[in-house]
C-alpha cells in the first residue's frame, strides 16, 4: 500500500470586515476540512489599524497551521468605487506581508463566479448554496454548520482550486 503525502491548500476569502481562511487537505483524492477561521474587524477602528490586526491574525494562523502546498485567493473585480478597491487591496497586502514572513505567497487567483461555478455548477450561486455544496464535497453532514459565510467561502476557494487541478472530483 503506497502512502501519499497529504496536499494542503489554504483558501482565502479576504475582506476588510471579516477575512476568511480555510485549510483543505487532500490525501489519495479525498478532501478533508482541516480548519476554518475568520477575523472580524471593528468598523470604528482606523482602517490602517484594521490592516495591522488582519496581518497579526494571519501571522498567528500561519504559524499554528502550516505547512501549505498552495495558497489560493478569490480576486476582487475592480470597482469604480476607489474606497472599495483601497479596502480590499489593503487587506490583500496585509495578508501577503504575513505570508511572506513564512516564505509563502498567494499562488492562485480565482474569480468569484469561477469558484461558484466550479463548486456548485452555477456561477451565480448564493452563499447558502455554496455552503451546501462545500459540505457535500467534503463529506460533512447536512447538520454541519459553518460559523460564517467567510468559512464556507474560503473552503469553496480551496475546493475550486483542487477540482480545477484534478486533485479531487466534485
Amino acid at each position: 500500500m503506497s502512502k501519499t503525502k497529504p496536499f494542503r491548500v489554504l483558501g482565502l476569502d479576504l475582506s476588510l470586515t471579516s477575512p476568511g481562511f480555510a485549510i483543505v487537505e487532500v490525501k489519495n483524492g479525498n478532501p478533508r476540512l482541516i480548519k476554518t477561521a475568520n477575523f472580524t474587524t471593528d468598523s470604528s477602528t482606523a482602517q490602517a489599524l484594521r490592516y495591522e490586526e488582519i496581518e497579526a491574525f494571519t501571522l498567528l494562523f500561519i504559524r499554528e497551521n502550516k505547512p501549505f502546498d498552495v495558497i489560493a485567493r478569490e480576486i476582487w473585480p475592480p470597482s469604480r468605487n476607489y474606497a472599495q478597491n483601497n479596502k480590499i487591496h489593503g487587506c490583500w497586502a496585509a495578508v501577503e506581508r504575513a505570508l511572506s514572513r513564512y516564505g509563502y505567497e498567494v499562488g492562485e487567483h480565482l474569480t468569484p463566479s469561477n469558484v461558484k461555478k466550479t463548486v456548485t455548477g452555477n456561477g451565480s450561486a448564493k452563499k447558502p448554496e455554496v455552503a451546501e455544496h462545500v459540505r457535500k464535497i467534503l463529506g460533512l453532514g447536512e447538520d454541519y454548520k459553518f460559523d460564517s459565510d467567510d468559512h464556507s467561502d474560503a473552503a469553496a476557494i480551496a475546493l475550486a482550486y483542487l477540482i480545477r487541478e484534478g486533485l479531487i472530483k466534485k
